[in-house]
């Protein structure tokens, strides 16, 4: 497919690649979510929320309900009681890393 092709079928912003991207990890919550999950490695529901510290428990259990969605992030429930349920990144979450490297390294260098 040649570039003006390519162009002719963009309608808008979402049908690029970009576009793609900035729903992916755009709105107020999925960096954050992702960045104390690059820290961690491993988070249940209420560490998360601690560390996230500024969100309510509805915003975060919807937000990580569409990033599993989105294929961002593993859900693990163990059988047991109380339940125990700890959240991951996937591989796809973890390809957003170099993105969120990039913009600590703008901050770094912008930052006043």
């Amino acid at each position: 497919m040649s570039m003006e092709e390519f162009e002719k079928k963009i309608v808008s912003l979402q049908d690029t690649p970009f576009g793609y991207t900035l729903s992916v990890i755009g709105g107020k919550w999925r960096l954050v979510i992702l960045y104390w999950l690059v820290e961690y490695q491993t988070l249940r529901f209420n560490e998360l929320y601690r560390k996230i510290g500024t969100i309510t428990y509805k915003i975060l259990s919807t937000q990580l309900k569409d990033m599993e969605t989105d294929g961002l992030i593993i859900r693990k429930e163990y059988p047991q009681i109380p339940p125990k349920v700890e959240y991951s990144l996937s591989d796809k979450g973890r390809s957003l890393y170099p993105i969120m490297e990039a913009m600590c390294q703008w901050g770094m260098e912008y930052k006043k």
